[in-house]
């Protein structure tokens, strides 16, 4: 038997965060925090900026933290990533990052470190692993209730902790579960729509 690199893209998102957490040990936290964290007030005209906006997610206060995300990560992203493939999981990660990162600069004089809004991406996401046509699943409200409504709470006690990151992460993994259960039902129906009509009358047909 050998080892199977069997979720490339949440691998490479695990094995980037614990290089970013070393590099920025190793330089007393300043490659993590100029590289990987959002600061207040994000500068147009600083060309990290546009980096920063996406490359947050792979930083990290300390190791505590970084094991915090993956430990959840590396649980359920790889079924995540087998049910939806590898591109459309990369593309749900790094919208989720863009969103969180904007709308907090938008509404808070705080930065942003760290991969929490994609844990919450996936776990409200993991609730639509048995979605049907037309039911909303029951795991879904109450994971909804429990980790967004704890979050709410949350946000009311003065911490360093951005709940607002955690909200907007578990809104972005809803909206992909329902989008692609959308998807998968216009593909279903358009499979049907261009299978090849039967001509009974064919006299040659058997």
């Amino acid at each position: 038997m050998k080892l199977d690199y069997n979720a490339p893209v949440v691998l490479t998102f695990a094995l980037l965060s614990a290089a970013v957490m070393v590099a920025s040990n190793s330089t007393g936290g300043t490659v993590g925090q100029y590289f990987f964290s959002t600061q207040p007030g994000l500068s147009w005209t600083d060309p990290t900026t546009y980096l920063r906006l996406f490359s947050h997610i792979f930083g990290h206060a300390n190791w505590e933290h970084l094991f915090g995300n993956f430990s959840i990560i590396l649980l359920i992203g790889p079924l995540l990533e087998e049910k939806y493939g590898s591109q459309t999981m990369l593309i749900m990660i790094l919208v989720t990052a863009l969103i969180t990162s904007l709308l907090n600069n938008f509404f808070f004089t705080t930065g942003l470190m760290g991969a929490s809004g994609i844990v919450f991406m996936m776990i409200l996401l993991s609730s639509f692993a048995n979605l049907k046509q037309g039911h909303i699943p029951l795991t879904f409200v109450i994971i909804v209730v429990l980790y967004l409504g704890r979050e709410v709470y949350g946000a009311l006690k003065m911490d360093n902790i951005s709940q607002f990151a955690h909200i907007l992460g578990g809104i972005c993994g809803s909206i992909f579960g329902f989008a692609q259960k959308d998807l998968g039902a216009i593909r279903g129906t358009s499979a049907k729509s261009v299978s090849a009509p039967t001509t009974p009358n064919d006299p040659f047909a058997l």
